[in-house]
């Protein structure tokens, strides 16, 4: 395989943006850490952040397949490998199915509720790229994908899913929401051109509000997660420091430019490490 080859698998699974991966990332380790009251066993925190990895790419690889006919319309995505015919349809599709199959080897190393929690998360993020085409809701369906890897973590390490976890899991599927939404608010022209739905289009005028709500909502459950996890002042301080970055995302869309949308979109980033180490250091 020639470096240039490689160089296109590399774009295709997106490993020149971690972003993703980070965003993916952050829920997975705050399940973790609260399953496991503490620092998780290595194996088990080994194979999820493995596995984080493979998903993402592998949700990156199925999500430019389904847009392969419309990314070339979108500014943001017209140089994707698949938009411009650099990389083969078949290619993305092996490049797929091998991704899916070794994260599949690595959950079948943990127990059975996991490896039927893993193929439902499995399931809505093969399904996530092409709900845009008929629900104005596919940020949803994403955020119930990123956020399947919170009762995972409960059932690799304690075998149940204690409400916690729910409550959990519900904070991080709004999280996903808002800043999926402002991702989908720098192609909203485009989108609107093509006829790709998201929160962003249905929001409208009213997309701030929206998502000022959604982002209050969130940060009111990570204060009962708090509560009923009983953490001291270090989670508190975590939950303060998203709460500022989330006003500070408020003013970058004030203005709705697309550019300064996905600067709130990519600073999300800091929020997940913030309640990650508030949670850890509690």
């Amino acid at each position: 395989m020639t470096s240039n080859t490689l160089s296109k698998h590399f774009v295709l699974m997106r490993f020149d943006k971690p972003i993703g991966t980070l965003l993916l990332l952050w829920p997975t380790l705050w399940g973790l850490w609260v399953a496991a009251k503490g620092f998780p066993n290595v194996f088990i925190l080994s194979i999820f952040v493995a596995g984080v990895i493979l998903m993402r790419a592998a949700g990156c690889v199925i999500n430019d397949i389904a847009d392969r006919h419309i990314d070339g319309k979108v500014s943001r995505t017209q140089s994707r490998p698949l938009a411009t015919g650099s990389f083969s349809l078949r290619a993305a599709v092996i490049l797929f199915s091998i991704l899916m199959s070794i994260a599949f080897i690595l959950v079948c190393l943990l127990n059975a509720k996991t490896i039927l929690l893993a193929i439902i998360a499995a399931a809505l993020a093969t399904l996530y790229p092409f709900t845009k085409r008929w629900t104005y809701w596919p940020q949803l369906v994403l955020g119930l994908a990123f956020s399947m890897s919170i009762p995972m973590a409960f059932t690799a390490i304690t075998n149940q899913i204690p409400n916690i976890a729910w409550l959990m899991f519900a904070t991080s599927v709004l999280w996903t929401i808002t800043y999926d939404t402002e991702y989908a608010m720098t192609d909203r022209a485009d989108d609107l051109k093509i006829g790709i739905k998201s929160t962003a289009i249905l929001f409208g005028r009213h997309d701030r509000r929206v998502i000022g709500c959604i982002q209050i909502v969130m940060l009111l459950l990570l204060l009962i997660i708090g509560h009923q996890l009983q953490l001291n002042i270090y989670y508190y301080l975590g939950i303060t420091a998203a709460a500022v970055l989330s006003i500070y995302h408020q003013y970058l869309i004030r203005n709705r430019d697309p550019q300064s949308c996905f600067r709130a979109f990519l600073n999300n980033n800091w929020i997940g490490l913030a309640i990650f180490l508030g949670t850890a250091l509690s």
